[in-house]
């Protein structure tokens, strides 16, 4: 089927709802949660930590609830909650600040070593074969939230791209976050 075109057991395509429902030989995977990352749901209001700032609020929840993975004095490790792949692990500052000059030394230090620590801790969980890590300083770098500085760990595989991103748009993460969290904190490295 291309084009448009309908099996006649499908009815017209001109009705309301046309292919809703009925059997077209397209397999669907819904994922109805993006929409809100989709809608920008969550996302801060402003630049303020007061204007609703995830980064600002995950610290002050049970770590399992704000999926924060571990802590430090001055930063914290939390899963990225629409991953890009299972394990995407996130580094931030408790101090909300959206420049990576603005961090103090120690801030520095330790968004450094808990970036190591998360590596680590997605080694020994997961085994991936390699990591994507990085900034996206400010909006127009691609900085989704570009208000508080955050470090991206993102575990790869081999074959990891396959046509569900490329083709379908579509990311398939094998495990809920939950678990992840708890995976990652048992295999966080103890001083």
């Amino acid at each position: 089927m291309s084009g448009g075109s309908q099996r006649p057991e499908d009815g017209p395509s001109d009705l309301p709802g046309a292919g809703t429902g009925t059997p077209d030989g397209w397999d669907r995977l819904w994922t109805p949660h993006r929409m809100a990352y989709i809608k920008g749901e969550g996302k801060p209001s402003g630049s303020r930590p007061e204007d609703g700032c995830p980064f600002c609020r995950a610290p002050g929840l049970p770590d399992a609830e704000g999926l924060v993975v571990a802590r430090g004095k001055s930063a914290y490790a939390v899963l990225n909650l629409y991953p890009y792949n299972s394990g995407h692990l996130l580094v931030c500052p408790y101090r909300h600040v959206s420049e990576y000059t603005a961090l103090d030394e120690d801030e520095t230090a330790e968004v450094a070593a808990l970036t190591q620590a998360g590596i680590r801790a997605l080694g020994a969980a997961y085994r991936p074969q390699g990591f994507n890590v990085g900034m996206n300083l400010g909006t127009v770098a691609g900085a989704g939230i570009a208000a508080h500085l955050h470090q991206h760990i993102v575990p790869r595989w081999g074959g990891d791209t396959n046509f569900m991103p490329v083709i379908g748009q579509t990311k398939i993460l094998p495990e809920m976050l939950e678990r992840t969290r708890a995976a990652l904190a048992d295999h966080w490295p103890r001083d």
